[in-house]
């Protein structure tokens, strides 16, 4: 899971301290959820999901399919 959100974020061209923001919080305490230093709580994977157009699945390593398709 850390390895696929520090390469999301380095995907889309974006920095530490822009996602930081972006989730309402240090880059310092975002740096800690791209090594694994801290688990990432639920409610910031969603975002991240989100953000990302993709989904939290993906994130956590259970598919390989990257983008996240609407359900209407």
């Amino acid at each position: 899971m850390y390895k696929r959100i520090r390469d999301l974020r380095e995907d889309n061209d974006k920095n530490q301290t822009e996602i930081a923001k972006m989730l309402g919080m240090s880059q310092t305490g975002y740096s800690k959820y791209e090594t694994g230093e801290n688990d990432v709580p639920t409610q910031v994977l969603i975002k991240l999901a989100r953000y990302y157009n993709t989904s939290v699945d993906y994130i956590l390593g259970e598919t390989d399919i990257t983008k996240r398709y609407p359900t209407n």
